[in-house]
């Protein structure tokens, strides 16, 4: 395994984190935040999966593979929690998990 040749799925990890950190941060700022709870919850565990997911790629560890799927199914739980909430930034956070879940699961497929 070559990082170069999971160069979509390191950059779609990456942004899926800094999305999910974003939606964190403004789910925090709601007037409801117990309401967002289980959002803030999936956004930190997912940022956290992507980041480790793309450092894996990126040093080609061999445990990226199974990183990258259960990386996948963490952003997948995230993008439908977030996709509930009207709010932009959770849009904008289940856009950005469902690609990446989509790239780990190729990156799974491939690997």
């Amino acid at each position: 395994m070559h990082e170069g040749n999971f160069a979509r799925c390191i950059a779609a990890c990456y942004e899926c984190a800094q999305a999910c950190n974003h939606c964190a941060t403004a789910c925090l700022q709601e007037q409801d935040v117990a309401m967002m709870a289980r959002c803030i919850a999936l956004d930190v565990d997912c940022a956290e999966i992507c980041a480790l997911a793309a450092a894996a790629m990126s040093r080609a560890s061999d445990a990226a593979k199974a990183i990258c799927a259960a990386c996948a199914e963490v952003c997948q739980m995230c993008g439908d929690e977030c996709a509930r909430h009207e709010m932009e930034h959770c849009q904008q956070c289940a856009q950005a998990c469902r690609r990446c879940a989509e790239e780990c699961r190729k990156m799974v497929a491939t690997a």
